[in-house]
């Protein structure tokens, strides 16, 4: 599978690949001056509306479903998604029915098992990607949607965290370490996030929600420490909401026992 293409003219040649990645997709309605008894690519919905997160160790999946509609409906779609610094993906699929069209993605950011072969991804295409949809219909129309909508595609991220000392006396100071890493599609390893604003939060024993407690700098290798007062039991946990190039990341909450 090819992650690069040439540009694309009004009309793209259909190519089949498995492969892809994508995500949230705006509506596009017909051109102003579309005839009527035209096809109308009318939006899609990517990954059910959500980020493509992709990490170093398993292919991620997901469908692309293009709307539209036709005196005679639609009979098939060619997708072609767009990324920074030449990423490309392109698939196509035959539309299940008169008004939708849904195509399978695959991206992945590991080489093959015990190969060498080249991976989909590199750190440069993260970001906001575009994509393209060329729908056919039954009676031989066609239409093509340039820049239908965009998605994010973002590298995987990953959050630890230790509080000490436990069991603790009530009112005593408790430290809370962690370290934030994100997936690094070039190395295919984990690495720290540096400069990352990361929240600890604590959770009550008998409660269900997490509440912010500060807000902490990620270091040069990602680590983060916090020195907390010990007022009740219950969970600590740190809490990364994620960037344009990064998925969010939660941590297990690291339970303390506060003793009178």
């Amino acid at each position: 599978m090819s992650r690069y293409a040439a540009p694309l003219g009004d009309r793209p040649s259909r190519v089949v690949v498995l492969g892809a990645a994508v995500v949230v997709l705006a509506g596009v309605g017909a051109p102003a001056d579309a005839a009527a008894g035209e096809p109308v690519v009318s939006g899609a919905i990517v990954n059910s509306g959500r980020d493509v997160v992709v990490g170093i160790t398993h292919d991620v999946m997901f469908p692309v479903t293009v709307s539209g509609s036709d005196d005679s409906g639609l009979s098939f779609v060619d997708v072609d998604l767009k990324g920074p610094h030449g990423g490309f993906y392109t698939t196509d699929a035959f539309c299940e029915s008169a008004t939708t069209c849904t195509a399978a993605f695959t991206v992945n950011a590991h080489p093959a098992p015990g190969s060498d072969d080249p991976v989909d991804l590199t750190n440069a295409n993260a970001g906001t990607w575009s994509v393209d949809a060329l729908a056919d219909a039954n009676d031989g129309a066609s239409v093509f949607a340039p820049r239908a909508g965009s998605f994010s595609l973002k590298r995987a991220a990953q959050l630890t965290v230790n509080a000490s000392p436990e069991p603790v006396t009530k009112g005593a100071r408790i430290t809370v370490n962690g370290k934030l890493v994100r997936a690094n599609w070039d190395t295919y390893r984990y690495a720290g996030y540096a400069g990352q604003t990361v929240h600890l939060q604590f959770r009550p024993k008998d409660s269900s929600t997490y509440a912010t407690v500060v807000a902490v700098k990620s270091s040069s290798t990602g680590t983060l420490r916090a020195a907390v007062k010990a007022v009740k039991d219950g969970y600590w946990r740190w809490n990364f909401t994620g960037t344009t190039t990064t998925g969010p990341a939660k941590a297990t909450g690291d339970h303390v026992d506060v003793r009178p």
